[in-house]
């Protein structure tokens, strides 16, 4: 598998070096436990082998609405349960801040190496996701002016709905993880179940069934077209 990821992240480094601006910005897609979360640190661990490039990761999930805000929502059991869904997700923040991020990479002169004299203004920061809390961290996520290479990962980051579709006209290169919904089922139900979420194997097929399996349905039915499609490279992905 190692291979494997080193391949796309090769194939992310030549279409970078080839790129007209000083940064490159690549999404990658995919249904709940299709491994796009693994595909994207791990392509983001091989470019990061290389002296010459510095990558980034940014994960869609510090967008997660917290769970105050799902409890101020006119459905808030149901949004409790569809956490994760396309509309539990603070898209207008998301998109704003790809927009700004899309400038800023564009905008900001590639730097060297730290050298003590960043300030605030040359570095960007976005919200995490702490799974402990389950709850978005602000500022979690720090972007510095010697990243050249920019890996955004997350479920809707193609899908072709009001809000989400604009992201893909943000980046420079759109890949979809492909996986089998039923795998993906599975993969995702025995981790609810190893992250404790769930106590038994048909409690986590239960909870995939009214919640993630809809949403990767959803997410083939409405993706819009990637630059590159890759196979799922790990029996044991995460989200």
């Amino acid at each position: 598998m190692e291979s494997e990821y080193r391949r796309l992240a090769d194939t992310i480094r030549q279409k970078a070096s080839s790129h007209p601006k000083p940064r490159y910005l690549v999404a990658i897609a995919g249904v709940p436990g299709s491994g796009k979360t693994t595909t994207a640190e791990a392509v983001v661990q091989q470019l990061n082998a290389s002296p010459t490039v510095h990558a980034a990761l940014l994960s869609m999930d510090g967008f997660h609405l917290s769970r105050a805000a799902l409890d101020q929502l006119p459905n808030s059991t149901e949004a409790h349960v569809r956490r994760g869904a396309p509309w539990t997700f603070d898209v207008v923040r998301f998109v704003e801040f790809v927009g700004r991020l899309r400038a800023w990479a564009d905008e900001t002169p590639l730097a060297a190496p730290y050298s003590g004299k960043w300030t605030a203004q040359d570095v960007i920061r976005a919200p995490a996701f702490d799974h402990k809390v389950k709850d978005p961290v602000e500022n979690g996520i720090a972007i510095t002016p010697d990243v050249s290479i920019i890996i955004a990962e997350g479920n809707y980051l193609l899908l072709d709905e009001p809000g989400w579709r604009d992201l893909a006209t943000m980046v420079d290169c759109r890949i979809f993880v492909d996986t089998d919904l039923q795998e993906a089922r599975e993969r995702t139900a025995k981790r609810h179940v190893r992250a404790g979420i769930e106590k038994t194997l048909e409690d986590g097929y239960r909870r995939v069934d009214s919640n993630d399996y809809l949403n990767g349905v959803s997410i083939r039915d409405k993706l819009l077209a990637p630059d590159m499609v890759v196979k799922s490279l790990t029996a044991n992905s995460a989200v």
